[in-house]
């Protein structure tokens, strides 16, 4: 199944009056609140990013055809999606995890990180013709991708139940969505989980899911606030930062993006046979054991999907039925 978000900001849902920062037009030191106690998270062109050294052993697993380039060509999300990648509040400036993520692993490689904003689809396209080097785009590994493409981990594919704070409803499983009236993007490995959750409840007798799909996240918090729907459930990582921005709702539930029997995995993504699976492994190993990785992660409130290993090529998610 595809990993996609919503496509419109959520930083739009939650409303522009939770931008702060200095006036005068100084975009540079915008931030939103994660939550009542939780860090600012900068939003705005000036990152201060948390910058990787190179490692001689890992940047020599890079193939001489990219190393004389001197940069790394990388994939990203053109859709808005904080915060894993979004425009700043100068609305040109790519900011996000998987910007940020990248940007380590350019650096341990001793590369140029340059970056190119895609639709889902054309991730792909740039990666088959070889426009890219590599897509940090919150792609799940799956056995069907593994055919064509190599993949190195560096997050837990994990999706969120978001409901209106204080409905006091927690979701664990199927039992506890029968009957309700659930927002999902349509063709995502989230939508899958409800369907089949919903096959389970009305096998178990219960209630079926009614399953709601929306084209703006606008609608589906307009939607969340008035009662229309009980929950969205998304991905975590958009899920979470619209909680922690807008404050009105919370997360009932924590799913992993491969279902009940896998913990689905987020991964560097290239072609296959490219010969830079290795080297984004490495790299990504040495930030994990240096620690700044885990910085990146906590910068965007994300150190929930930290990974102790970046594998090449794990167990993915299943092929699905022709």
């Amino acid at each position: 199944m595809i990993r996609r978000t919503l496509a419109a900001a959520l930083a739009l849902a939650a409303g522009s009056a939770l931008l702060t920062g200095c006036g005068s037009g100084d975009t540079a030191s915008a931030e939103v609140s994660s939550g009542n106690h939780g860090p600012k998270i900068n939003i705005g062109p000036e990152q201060h990013r948390v910058r990787g050294t190179r490692d001689p052993r890992s940047a020599a697993l890079v193939p001489a055809r990219v190393r004389e380039t001197g940069e790394l060509r990388i994939g990203v999300g053109a859709e808005s999606s904080p915060p894993l990648s979004f425009y700043a509040t100068d609305d040109k400036t790519l900011i996000g995890v998987e910007e940020d993520l990248a940007t380590l692993v350019a650096d341990t490689l001793g590369l140029k990180p340059h970056f190119e904003p895609l639709s889902w689809e054309n991730l792909f396209v740039g990666l088959d013709s070889g426009k890219l080097d590599a897509v940090f785009g919150n792609v799940t590994v799956t056995e069907e991708r593994k055919d064509k493409y190599d993949f190195a981990t560096y997050r837990l594919d994990q999706l969120g139940m978001e409901v209106k704070k204080g409905a006091g409803w927690k979701v664990r499983g199927a039992r506890d969505v029968a009957g309700k009236t659930i927002a999902v993007g349509s063709g995502t490995n989230q939508e899958k989980i409800l369907l089949d959750w919903s096959k389970e409840d009305e096998k178990a007798g219960r209630k079926p899911v009614d399953v709601k799909y929306f084209q703006k996240s606008s609608d589906v918090y307009l939607a969340l606030q008035s009662g229309r729907i009980d929950g969205y459930f998304g991905p975590d990582p958009s899920v979470a930062y619209h909680v922690g921005v807008a404050g009105r709702t919370e997360i009932a539930g924590i799913f992993s993006g491969g279902g009940a029997h896998l913990q689905g995995e987020i991964a560097a993504t290239t072609r296959k046979g490219s010969g830079l699976v290795k080297a984004y492994a490495a790299a990504l190993q040495k930030v994990i054991d240096d620690g700044r990785y885990a910085k990146v992660l906590a910068r965007w409130g994300l150190t929930a999907e930290a990974v102790a290993t970046s594998r090449i090529n794990p167990p993915g998610l299943p092929r699905t039925a022709d």
